[in-house]
């Protein structure tokens, strides 16, 4: 029973740290404008994870279940659990990447391509409410409180 609840937890503690460190990953690669993905961050995302979900392991372990912990096959069940979870969410943030993109830039920094997907995303109505009553009010004293006569 409390090695399911274990084990339920932990699963939970590595989606989440997963996709918390593929977010980060994402905005360093932005941030350092790298065209593709680094091996070294997802190295560095992997053992983030690791310790993460081993130390939420370990607690959930010995406080909760009131078991043993043995850190070598505990820390081999978490990595084939966390293997397949980081490589599902890595293949969503490229998905999620790719569809919201504006535009691709080449090595020059010139726009290869727009992205249709993005270009066709509809836009709110409020805005268009708001774009409508400034086109009906012909009479030019919307912005009279904010004109000034010198």
């Amino acid at each position: 029973m409390y090695i399911g609840l274990t084990y339920l937890v932990t699963f939970f503690v590595i989606v989440i740290s997963a996709f918390v460190t593929l977010f980060i990953k994402y905005e360093l690669e932005q941030m350092f404008r790298e065209k593709k993905d680094v091996p070294a961050f997802h190295i560095c995302n992997l053992i983030i994870v690791l310790m993460v979900s081993v130390g939420a392991y370990a607690v959930m372990t010995l406080y909760v279940a009131g078991s043993d912990f043995k850190l070598f096959p505990n820390t081999a069940i978490l990595l084939a659990v966390i293997l397949p979870i980081y490589l599902i969410g890595h293949l969503a943030f490229e998905k999620y990447k790719s569809v919201y993109e504006k535009y691709r830039i080449s090595e020059d920094e010139k726009v290869i391509v727009l992205n249709e997907k993005y270009l066709k995303k509809k836009r709110s109505a409020r805005f268009k409410e708001y774009n409508a009553m400034g086109k009906e009010d012909r009479t030019k004293r919307a912005g009279a409180s904010r004109r000034r006569y010198y």
